[in-house]
Order: C-alpha cells, then structure tokens, then sequence
C-alpha cells in the first residue's frame, strides 16, 4: 500500500507523525508460533481486564475509613456500623447494577494475572529464554509478578472486610517485627495504630495509581524489548540463531491476538459470573476483636503464610530489644532471599557456565538437566511452603494432627527440593539418553531377524529428518576451564582461588549430562544397526543426517 492509498485519517497523521513508515517496518515483523507464548499474552489481557474493572469499581467505591451506619439491600448487616469502604463494597455488590459481576471479574482477572505470570517465567527459566541477551527483561518480568503479587494484596484488603482485616494484621505484625525500623513503618503505612483512620485512603491510591502505573511501564518496556530483541524460537529445521521463522505482525498475529483477548475476557467474565469468589457480606465489617476462623489468603500470598506458620517459636532479647525471629526468619529473611536468588539467576549462570554468547533458541528442558533440577527445587520450595499456608485446613479436611503437618513441612521443606534437584536432574538425564538412542538406533519395529552366525536382533527405523534435526539442534556442554595458574611470565593468574570455584560449580552444572552423538557415531551406528539387505537404505538414512548433525 503507497502513502495516496491510506484512508484520509491515517494520512492525515503520516503527515505529522510519520507513522507510514513506522507502521511499514513493524507490522510485517515476523513472530514464531508457539502455544507457550500466549501465556504472556494471558498476563497482558488480565491486566488490560484489571484496568477495565478497576476503572468501573472505582465510580462507587468510597475509600474511606469513616464510620457509617449501613442501611443497604443486605439485611443481614442493616444497621450495623462499618466503615465507608465496607459499606460501598456492599453496595457495588448489591444495588449497583453488574456490580457484583464486575467485582468478581477484577478479583478472577488478578487471581488469573499473576497466575499467567507466574506460568510465563516458569517457560522462560526452563527454556533458557532468559540469556544473553535478555537478563534485563527477565528482571523486568518478575519486578512485574512482585508488583503484581503486592497489587493483589493491596486490593485484597480495601473492601475492609473482616477476612482482609485478618489477613492485614498479620502483615501488621510482620513489619512490626523489623528490628528498630519496624514500628515507624507501621506507622507509615497505616496511618498509627493498626488498623488507623488512612489505610484505605493510602492503599487506595498505591492501588489505582502508583502501581497500575509502574506495571504499565514495565509492560511497555518489556514489549519494546521484546520487539527490540527479536523473539525466541524452539530448535527446528530453518531456524537459526539468526533469523525468525513465523508469521508477521499484521494481519496474522494482530487477528490471532485479538481473537485471542476476547477468549480471554470471556473466560474471565464466565468465571466471574458463575464461581464465587471473595463473598465479603458473609465475613462482615474488620473489627480487631474479631479474627476469622480458618481465614486463607489468596493463593499467591499463601506461600508467605506458610513459612511463618511452620517456624518454630523463639525469640531474642539485646538491651532492651525483642528480636522476634519466629518472625524475621520466615517474613523478613526468607522471602526476600528467595526472590533475589530467582531474579539474580541469568546472571549467576552466565558466571558458572561462562556463556557470554547471545542466544535465539530455546533449550529443551531435557538438555539442561542441572537448570531443570534448580527449577524442580524452586517449586517445590514455593509449592511446601504454599502447603503450610493451609496446614489446619489439611489438618481438619484430611482427620490428621495439625502438629504433625507442621513438623513434616519443617523437614520436607529442606529436604523436598534436595529430592526435587535430584530426580529431576536424573530424569532429565535419562531423556537425553532415551534421544541419543533414537539418533543412534532408529525406532524399534518389533521385527526380529536371525542373523546367518545365528544372533537374533530387532530391525530399526531411522527416525525422520525434521526428528532428527530438532534431537540434534543443541551445543555441546562442556565444564569451563580455569587455565593454567601462571603465564608465560610466571605472574600467577589473578582470583585463581574465586576461578577454582567457579570451575568447580561449572563442572556440577554439567556433570553428567548427556552430549549428542557426534556425526562419525550416528553413521556408525546406522552402519551396524540394521538387519542384511538393509545397507542401502541405512546408507540413505545416513546422509541425509550429515548435514542437520555437524557440531
């Protein structure tokens, strides 16, 4: 299409803004087609539904910690004094027309955004999406997921609703227990004592404006990157680290994407119209003398939970200071811990394995044993700890002593990712060598030939091209080497003993793993591993690997 064939409006801002040429370079930029990549996609449609909801809840809701007496639909809670906040969140659910649909389709879409979220950086880390030279981009995502995590407690607790009142103390009392700083905090955030007259006004405004704001900005900027960086792609024939084997922005993706948003809202505003969740008229106004029986967080802040519910208790006393560490461990130590590990990881294991080079290709997780088993580890960590959010639950569900979930999850949670590693790494292993025998041996028939000195053996299949050339599409792993300790000169190599380490971690990382077969093997293999009268076809086979098989 020329500049004269642009509708009147679109030429109108090609004169002033140039968007012809903008639009000519970038909407036929090429995308790979993958089911994994619309996980982030999920992420952007919940945050866009976030927007839309939040936009209309926040015409009715009051964030106000006024008293007032209610006198709405719900008689059950007629005349009973609460704050504005609780009474408007009443309000919006009963007497305002779709409000309680609305209400239901924010909470779905956060439960689902930080859910998708979540999911996207668990395909990233396992496909090795987060390397050179994407490390930023992956510090961009989970400042996202953090940001959203602390986005959906914010929201949790403005209804001001007996649950999240709950839920709000117990935060209350993790920031209390920061030594020194812990009471000026509190303070800060609530306004005085807890629950203060200026906590929903402040939550209020961190949750419609100062976070929605930085997501968003992440959002762009991740998206610019990932335009900028060019997207990631699966091993297969064609691709290289240097191209991008797909389909083009416009018309393909733009129709496949916005098709794709409104299966989303759908499923979202089906699920808000019939699941229920977040019923605040049955918990009732937050009173501090009151605390909810088996009151559960949403699921995202379980794991937080969890890890403060199975410390043991004990606590410090220094010059007239109260350590709490039944406290500072589980709330203050260990989450902050965790997470600095997950967003550090790119850059921790580009310094162990050496790989400065950029990478296009995905890894298959199989290929990557020791990562994969990092991974299994995370998640079993996040996953007891997210148990032990619920250990009275399981307890009263399941007929078991509430003591003796606890303990189990205070030694399963130290030995569970140690199990985790291990097998995971040991599976991982076994599906490199359960490749390496297809590459090598074909696919069993089931037809058995004796041969003439009397050997029984099964005839084998060489397995397809296009197989054989995304089995064999990876880079040989080998440990980094140190040098040696001295020059030519005799000066001795300088942090040799921070070198030794890392030689060692580097020789953990790729221990074991499975290298592919090399060209001479494959034509060995093929050249022995048929029955008589086969030999043609083997040879065949054979060459058309040469090529999808150099290293």
């Amino acid at each position: 299409m020329s500049d004269k064939d642009f509708p009147p409006p679109v030429k109108y801002l090609d004169d002033r803004l140039g968007i012809g040429k903008i639009g000519k370079k970038n909407l036929r930029k090429v995308f790979p087609d993958h089911w994994s990549f619309m996980l982030g996609e999920i992420a952007l449609y919940s945050f866009i539904i976030l927007i839309l909801t939040g936009i209309f809840l926040t015409f009715w809701f009051k964030p106000s910690m006024g008293d007032v007496q209610y006198q709405g639909s719900y008689s059950l809670l007629k005349g009973l004094h609460m704050s504005e906040a609780y009474a408007s969140t009443l309000d919006i659910s009963f007497d305002v027309r779709g409000g309680l649909l609305m209400r239901q389709i924010h909470h779905w879409a956060a439960v689902l955004f930080i859910a998708a979220m979540m999911v996207h950086l668990l395909r990233i880390f396992f496909t090795g999406a987060f390397r050179k030279p994407r490390e930023l981009n992956w510090v961009i995502g989970f400042t996202m997921l953090f940001l959203g995590i602390i986005e959906g407690f914010i929201g949790y607790g403005l209804p001001d609703d007996l649950l999240s009142g709950t839920g709000l103390r117990i935060t209350q009392g993790m920031i209390g227990a920061s030594p020194v700083i812990g009471t000026y905090l509190n303070f800060f955030i609530f306004g005085g004592e807890f629950p203060g007259d200026d906590m929903v006004p402040r939550f209020f405004t961190v949750h419609v404006l100062l976070i929605p704001g930085l997501i968003l900005a992440l959002v762009t900027v991740h998206l610019f990157l990932v335009v900028y960086h060019k997207h990631t792609q699966y091993p297969g024939p064609g691709r290289t680290e240097k191209n991008v084997v797909g389909y083009p922005l416009m018309p393909v993706y733009m129709a496949k994407a916005g098709g794709f948003f409104f299966v989303v809202f759908g499923i979202t505003a089906l699920m808000g119209a019939l699941l229920q969740i977040n019923p605040v008229w049955l918990y009732g106004p937050y009173n501090p003398a009151e605390v909810t029986a088996g009151s559960q967080p949403d699921w995202y802040m379980g794991w937080l939970e969890g890890s403060v519910r199975i410390m043991p208790g004990f606590e410090s006393h220094f010059w007239g200071i109260t350590l709490s560490w039944n406290l500072i461990i589980p709330a203050l130590l260990i989450p902050p811990a965790f997470v600095t590990l997950v967003a550090l990881y790119p850059f921790i294991e580009e310094w162990i394995t050496g790989d400065k080079r950029e990478h296009h290709l995905l890894d298959r997780p199989r290929n990557m044993p020791t990562r994969t088993g990092i991974g299994a580890a995370f998640i079993t960590f996040y996953g007891l700890l997210w148990v032990g959010g619920g250990n009275d639950l399981i307890a009263t569900h399941f007929g078991v002593s509430l003591n003796n979930v606890t303990w189990f999850l205070r030694f399963a949670v130290f030995l569970g990712p140690v199990l985790a590693f291990w097998l995971t790494r040991r599976i991982a292993i076994s599906l490199q060598r359960a490749d390496n025998d297809r590459i090598l041996h074909g696919l069993e028939t089931g037809v058995i030939m004796r041969l003439p000195h009397g050997e029984y053996i099964e005839k084998h299949t060489p397995i397809g091209t296009y197989e054989a050339y995304e089995l064999t599409a990876r880079e040989r792993k080998l440990p980094l080497e140190i040098g040696p300790e001295t020059d030519d000169n005799g000066v001795r190599a300088p942090r040799r003993a921070l070198n030794k380490v890392r030689a060692a971690l580097s020789r953990f990382y790729f221990a074991d793993s499975v290298q592919k077969p090399t060209q001479d093997e494959i034509e060995e293999a093929h050249a022995h591993g048929h029955g008589p009268g086969d030999e043609h076809e083997e040879l065949t086979e054979t060459e058309t690997f040469h090529e999808v098989t150099k290293h």
